[in-house]
């Protein structure tokens, strides 16, 4: 199953862009979300998760600044953040522990494509 992750773009630092990721024509409302990031030259990290009933942890570089929720009935996923520093430019990507898929199985761990956020100083 593709994720479809949109919503990043260029701003300047000290603004917000808010990301989306949505699982066209499954629901992920089973799914545990996690937005991961990756500049260049550097690993993949961690971002943001939500678990399906809604409990969240984020990486100590974002607390405070960006925010995960989920809308169920959309099937999406946000990550809404602001307060952008140069240092949050990545490729962002969404990702699901499990979608469930026809006939009641579920694939795992499936990813989106990401978006590029470019933060300037």
């Amino acid at each position: 199953v593709q994720l479809q992750a949109s919503g990043g773009g260029l701003v300047q630092d000290g603004g917000s862009l808010r990301l989306s990721c949505v699982a066209s024509g499954r629901t992920l409302s089973r799914s545990a979300m996690r937005w991961y990031r990756q500049a260049p030259g550097k690993q993949r990290e961690l971002v943001a998760a939500i678990n399906s009933g809604g409990s969240t942890n984020y990486a100590d570089s974002v607390k405070g600044r960006f925010t995960i929720s989920r809308d169920n009935a959309k099937n999406t996923v946000y990550l809404q953040m602001n307060r952008l520093k140069p240092e949050d430019t990545a490729v962002y990507y969404c990702n699901a522990d499990k979608i469930m898929v026809e006939g009641g199985g579920y694939e795992h761990d499936c990813w989106g494509q990401g978006t590029l956020v470019t933060v300037s100083s």
